[in-house]
């Protein structure tokens, strides 16, 4: 049986990362994959780039180059049904806050 107490009805997300996807509309537009530089590369619908090195996700670095670009990205998720991996906006923007952290360095 269902409810009003059951639904959740115009209640804002208390988390930053949540708010600029879900109520800000921050989505991935496009992903490329550079394996000699070992990254993948998020651009955004804000025009701003993300990248991860390909190496952290096992799966996507020994794919196959045709596995690796047979995705679905739905703006918030990615999906590789051959390779059952998923990567999440949420994911590549708390990776890059948790760089924040950290000291530059020269490589």
């Amino acid at each position: 049986m269902n409810t009003s107490k059951d639904k959740v009805v115009n209640k804002r997300a208390s988390d930053p990362i949540d708010q600029l996807i879900f109520e800000k509309g921050l989505r991935m537009k496009s992903i490329w994959f550079d394996r000699e530089l070992d990254l993948i590369i998020v651009l955004l619908n804000n025009k701003k780039l993300l990248k991860r090195p390909l190496s952290d996700f096992k799966r996507l670095f020994e794919a196959k180059e045709e596995q690796l670009n047979r995705f679905v990205n739905n703006g918030i998720d990615i999906h590789w049904h051959d390779l059952d991996e998923d990567l999440s906006l949420r994911g590549f923007l708390k990776y890059e806050l948790s760089k924040m952290d950290t000291p530059l360095s020269v490589r």
